[in-house]
C-alpha cells in the first residue's frame, strides 16, 4: 500500500489538512484518500519514564536511593484507554506506508510530541515535516509544496528531549530529596527547573512588601500661572521643616529660569509575541495568562490567527508583499485600513527582520474574516488584529516641555506633554481605557519666558511611601521572560528573551501549577505567596534551584542546543553533576526541617524563626545523620556498631563501647557531625590506664583520643 501518513496534533487539524490534501473518507482514527492517510495525536502520547519503570525500590521514596540517574532514559505511552487506542492505530498505519509526513505543531513541544510517538511506534519510514504558520488553507497547500527533511528539526528535537529530561532529573531527584529531609506529614515539596525560581521571586517581592514601613514625607509646591510646580529637593522627612520651607516660599516671587520644548515621537507598538500578548490581556481584561494562551489557540485552530507559541516580535521580510492583502482582508476594520493602503506598505525595520525570526514570526491575523466568537476570543482577536494595524501607521508625534523655575534659592520644576499628530493613537482612538490614559498624560503648558517672575500661591502637600507594587500575571510574565530583570526597554527585552525563565508557551501553565500547588494566591490582580511558598523558599538553601539568573543560563543553553551549537549530551552531564551536588549538600545539611502545612499556619513568622535558632542544641538521633565517609547513605544501628547503611562498599562504622565506654546518641552523633565529643571521663587507654579526653574521628574515619 503506496500510502503517505500525515500525523497532526489535534483531530480538528487532521480535519482542516485532510480537507485540504483530499482525503475525505472518514475511517476509525484517520481519514483516507488521494494516496494520504491522516491520523492524529491528542497532545502529548509518550512521556519520560517514572522512577519506578527502570528499578523496583525506586517505586519507594528514600533518601539512600538518591540521586536517581538512570543508565539511559526511556519513553512510555499515557495509561489513557483513548491514548491506548488512537496509538494503536497511529503505529499500524506507520508500520505499512511508505512515507511519514510530521504534521505536529511547528514548534519545541509539537517536535517532541510527534518524534515520541514515531519513536514508540518503531517507525522505520522515511519522514517529511510540514512546517506552517498558520491554518488556512493556502498555508495547508504552501506548506505540502514545500516539505523539508525531518533532519531539519533534529535539533530542536533534541533541545526538546534535554529540556524533558532536565526537567526530569531536577524535579525527580529534588522534590524527594526536599521532601524526605524537610517536610512532615504527607506533605509533598514540589521542586521544578522553572518553577522554584518563579516561587524565589514572587516570595522574594513578598518579603520586601512585609518588611515595609510607610513613612510620611512633605514636599513644596507652588502655583505660578496657573501651573503647578514641585520643588526638586530631596522629600521632606518632617512637618516642621515642610513649614519652614513653606514660610521661606512665602517670602519670595517665583521666577522662571529654563523653558525648553522639544519635538519627540512616540514609536510605535510592537506586535504580539505570546508573552506580550498575555501580558496586555491581563492589564486589559483581567486575563491569566494560560486563559488568553487558550484564547489565542482557538483563534489559530479557527484560522484566524497565525501560530501563537512564539517568542519574537518581528516578521520575516518575505511577509511584506503580503500585508495589504491581509488589511484588505480585515473587512471589519475597514475604516482604520484604509488610510494605510492608500499608499505602498512601508517596510519598516521594526516589523521585518530576519534575524529576530527564528522558526516563527509574531502572531497577526491571517485576514479571514472572524464570525460568530465569544466574547473573550473576540477581545484576544481584536488586541491581535489592532496591534497588527497600529504597526503599519505613521508614529505619534508630540512634544515635550520642561519649565524650570525656583523661589529664592529652591529650584522647582514642572513638565507637559502635548500630542502634535496622533499618528498611530488613531487605531485606539475609540478604546476608552487608551484614551483615559492619554488625556491624564497630556498637558498643555503656556509659553513661560526666561526671567519673568512674579506673585505665586506655595503649599505643601503630605504624602506617604508605598510599599513595592504585588505581581501581577502581568508582571510576573515579564519578569519571567528577563529573569528578573526590571527592564522597560523594548531592544534590551529582546535581547534578554534568551536568558528568560521557562518558554512562553509553558510560563502559563508554571503559574498555574504554582496557583494548584497552594505556593501562590490571588487577590484580586495581584499575586502573592502563602505561608507555604515562603516556608519551601526558605527551606532551599541551595541558590542554584532558586536563582533565575541561573536558569536562564540553561534555557540559554537550550536554545543554542536548539541551534545546532551545544550538545545536548553535555547539558545532560552538567544537570547530572548538579544533580549529584546537590543531594550531597542537602543529605549533609544540619538546618533544621520546617514544618510546611499544607495551608499556611495561622502562626505569625517569628517562633518558626526562634525554633530555628534552638534546632542544633536538640539531640540527633544518628539515624537521621549520613555516613560521615561516603556522604551518600544514611547510617545504620548494627548489633554492636552504627555503620554505613552501604557498608559492604562504604566500610565506616564505630562500635558502640569504645575505650572501655559505652557512647550515647548525642556523643556519637558529635563524633560524626564535629568530628569530635564533648570530653568523656575515664577512658581506658591500653598500657596508659584511666585518662580523660575527647574521642575524635580521624582523617582514615577511625576513632582516636585526645
Amino acid at each position: 500500500m503506496n500510502m503517505k501518513v500525515c500525523i497532526a496534533e489535534k483531530p480538528s487539524v487532521a480535519r482542516d489538512i485532510a480537507e485540504v490534501i483530499g482525503a475525505k473518507e472518514r475511517k476509525d482514527g484517520y481519514y483516507e484518500g488521494n494516496g494520504f492517510q491522516v491520523t492524529w495525536t491528542f497532545g502529548h502520547f509518550c512521556t519520560l519514564k517514572e522512577p519506578h519503570d527502570y528499578y523496583e525500590q525506586w517505586k519507594f521514596w528514600r533518601l539512600e536511593d538518591l540521586p536517581m540517574i538512570p543508565p539511559s532514559f526511556g519513553i512510555k505511552l499515557i495509561e489513557n484507554n483513548g491514548v491506548q487506542k488512537q496509538f494503536q492505530v497511529i503505529e499500524k498505519l506507520v508500520q505499512q506506508c511508505e512515507e511519514v509526513i510530521n504534521c505536529g505543531d511547528a514548534g519545541q513541544e509539537g517536535e517532541l510530541i510527534q518524534r515520541w510517538v514515531l519513536l514508540k511506534a518503531k517507525c522505520t519510514a522515511p519522514i517529511k515535516r510540514l512546517w506552517i504558520s498558520s491554518l488556512t488553507t493556502e498555508a495547508i497547500k504552501e506548506g505540502f509544496q514545500n516539505l523539508k527533511p525531518a533532519e531539519q528539526y533534529n535539533n530542536l528535537y533534541a533541545a526538546g528531549s534535554a529540556r524533558a529530561i532536565g526537567d526530569w532529573l531536577l524535579g525527580m531527584n529534588a522534590t524527594r530529596l526536599f521532601t524526605k529531609k524537610f517536610a512532615t506529614g504527607k506533605v509533598v515539596l514540589s521542586i521544578g527547573r522553572v518553577q522554584t525560581p518563579t516561587l524565589a521571586m514572587i516570595v522574594q517581592r513578598q518579603k520586601e512588601i512585609n518588611a515595609f514601613v510607610s513613612e510620611d514625607y512633605w514636599e513644596l509646591k507652588t502655583i505660578y500661572r496657573e501651573t503647578e510646580f514641585t520643588a526638586t529637593i530631596d522629600r521632606l522627612k518632617s512637618q516642621e521643616k515642610a513649614a519652614k520651607g513653606l514660610a521661606y516660599l512665602k517670602e519670595h516671587p517665583f521666577e522662571i529660569t529654563s523653558f525648553e520644548k522639544k519635538d519627540g515621537k512616540e514609536g510605535n507598538p510592537r506586535l504580539f509575541d505570546l508573552t506580550s500578548l498575555q501580558v496586555e490581556a491581563n492589564k486589559k481584561f483581567a486575563f491569566t495568562a494560560d486563559d488568553t494562551l487558550k484564547y489565542i489557540q482557538n483563534l489559530y485552530e479557527k484560522k484566524l490567527v497565525t501560530y501563537p507559541r512564539v517568542d519574537t516580535t518581528y516578521l520575516s521580510e518575505d511577509l511584506h508583499p503580503k500585508i495589504a492583502g491581509i488589511l484588505q482582508d480585515m473587512t471589519p476594520y475597514s475604516a482604520l485600513t484604509a488610510p494605510i493602503l492608500a499608499q505602498p506598505i512601508p517596510k519598516l525595520k521594526t516589523v521585518f527582520d530576519d534575524k529576530k525570526v527564528t522558526d516563527h514570526h509574531a502572531i497577526i491575523p491571517t485576514g479571514m474574516h472572524p464570525g460568530g466568537l465569544p466574547l473573550e476570543e473576540k477581545r484576544i482577536y481584536d488586541l491581535v488584529a489592532r496591534r497588527f494595524i497600529a504597526a503599519f501607521y505613521p508614529e505619534c508625534k508630540i512634544s515635550n516641555t520642561t519649565v524650570l523655575g525656583k523661589v529664592g534659592q529652591v529650584p522647582f520644576k514642572a513638565s507637559g506633554k502635548q500630542i502634535l499628530e496622533p499618528g498611530w493613537k488613531e487605531v485606539y482612538a475609540n478604546d476608552v481605557k487608551e484614551k483615559k490614559e492619554g488625556e491624564e498624560e497630556e498637558k498643555i503648558l503656556p509659553i513661560f519666558e526666561p526671567g519673568e517672575s512674579g506673585p505665586h500661591t506655595p503649599r505643601i502637600h503630605q504624602g506617604k511611601t508605598t510599599p513595592p507594587k504585588a505581581f501581577t500575571e502581568a508582571t510576573l510574565l515579564r519578569a519571567m521572560e528577563t529573569a528578573g530583570k526590571q527592564v522597560d526597554d523594548e531592544e534590551m527585552r529582546e535581547l534578554l528573551k534568551d536568558n528568560g525563565i521557562g518558554r512562553p508557551s509553558t510560563r502559563a501553565n508554571i503559574i498555574e501549577t504554582l496557583f494548584k500547588r497552594k505556593y501562590i494566591e490571588k487577590r484580586k490582580k495581584n499575586i502573592y505567596a502563602t505561608q507555604t511558598g515562603i516556608d519551601l523558599i526558605d527551606t532551599i538553601q541551595s541558590e542554584l534551584l532558586k536563582s533565575a539568573e541561573l536558569t536562564g543560563q540553561w534555557e540559554r543553553k537550550l536554545r543554542l542546543i536548539e541551534k545546532g551549537e551545544y550538545a545536548s549530551e553535555t547539558f545532560k552531564e552538567e544537570l547530572i553533576q548538579m544533580v549529584v551536588d546537590l543531594t550531597k549538600e542537602v543529605k549533609t545539611a544540619q538546618y533544621k526541617t520546617i514544618t510546611i502545612a499544607p495551608e499556611a499556619p495561622p502562626e505569625p513568622e517569628k517562633p518558626v524563626k526562634e525554633k530555628a535558632k534552638r534546632a542544633p542544641k536538640q539531640p540527633v538521633s544518628p539515624e537521621e545523620l549520613n555516613c560521615p565517609k561516603c556522604k551518600q547513605h544514611p547510617l545504620k544501628k548494627g548489633n554492636s556498631a552504627w555503620g554505613c547503611s552501604n557498608f559492604n562498599q562504604c566500610g565506616f562504622k564505630v562500635p558502640f563501647e569504645v575505650a572501655g565506654k559505652k557512647l550515647s546518641d548525642k556523643q556519637f552523633s558529635d563524633l560524626v557531625t564535629k568530628g569530635k565529643t564533648g570530653k568523656i571521663k575515664g577512658l581506658q587507654i591500653p598500657g596508659a590506664g584511666e585518662k580523660d579526653g575527647k574521642l575524635v574521628l580521624q582523617a582514615d574515619f577511625n576513632v582516636g583520643i585526645e
